[in-house]
């Protein structure tokens, strides 16, 4: 399973947000590179980078910080938050995004995200559900649909998407453990796509429980800036 530490940038500086509240955003390091290297230093491969200044404002902003992260780190980087056009999605790509992930455009304007596929490849793309009971929620969370989880991964998978990244929002930074349920129901019913977990993880037995119902993958934010999980942890398990 791979393990995949998140940067979430708001002003260029290293936050967390509680529940994907604006208000609720706590500053960690005002130096995302710094962060950046301190996970490839501990044996780390990936890294989940999220723009949330761009996924509030509709436009890729935070670009800046993904070209230091990019060219001088080894990690493999996933790119998000503010991709709504064809312009973003080169930005991204041309600043050093490994994979971009697709949240609000993947409801918004299903014909793009179907172009990107055929321009990009599917393996450079993933699919963004964030999820509150069930229903995906879009732009940096502060706007609910009716469109369920379900739904919205199965017309992507009909596409040839098959990386999703899934946040539950109800558990997202609050250390409570991941949805497993969730994670569980989508895995019966998509078998083939590569499930990435995000939201509640705060132990290795939270990622041990993610391995054993074969998640492809678990993004870990407030646990390590926390200090619940060690990067010494991450690695002795990724290795396991």
């Amino acid at each position: 399973m791979r393990i995949i530490p998140a940067i979430d940038i708001i002003d260029g500086k290293c936050v967390r947000l509680t529940q994907g509240d604006y208000s609720q955003k706590k500053v960690y390091n005002e130096n995302p590179l710094e962060v950046a290297m301190q996970f490839e230093d501990a044996g780390i491969q990936y890294l989940h980078l999220v723009d949330l200044d761009g996924a509030k404002s509709g436009h890729i902003i935070n670009y800046r910080a993904l070209e230091k992260i990019a060219s001088k780190t080894t990690l493999t980087v996933d790119f998000g938050g503010g991709v709504k056009s064809n312009e973003d999605i080169k930005i991204a790509f041309e600043f050093g995004a490994n994979q971009v992930t697709c949240g609000s455009i993947a409801v918004k304007n299903e014909e793009a995200v179907q172009n990107w596929i055929q321009e990009f490849g599917p393996d450079k793309l993933i699919l963004g559900a964030d999820v509150k009971e069930k229903k995906v929620a879009i732009h940096g969370w502060t706007e609910e649909t009716e469109i369920s989880i379900e739904d919205l991964v199965g017309k992507y998978a009909e596409f040839g998407l098959q990386n999703v990244i899934c946040t539950d929002i109800s558990t997202d930074g609050m250390l409570t453990g991941p949805n497993f349920e969730l994670y569980k129901e989508l895995l019966r019913q998509f078998e083939k796509i590569n499930l990435i977990a995000s939201g509640g993880v705060s132990s290795i037995s939270d990622l041990e429980t993610l391995r054993d119902n074969r998640v492809h993958g678990a993004i870990i934010g407030k646990a390590i800036y926390e200090g619940r999980i060690t990067l010494e942890q991450l690695t002795s398990f990724s290795y396991a």
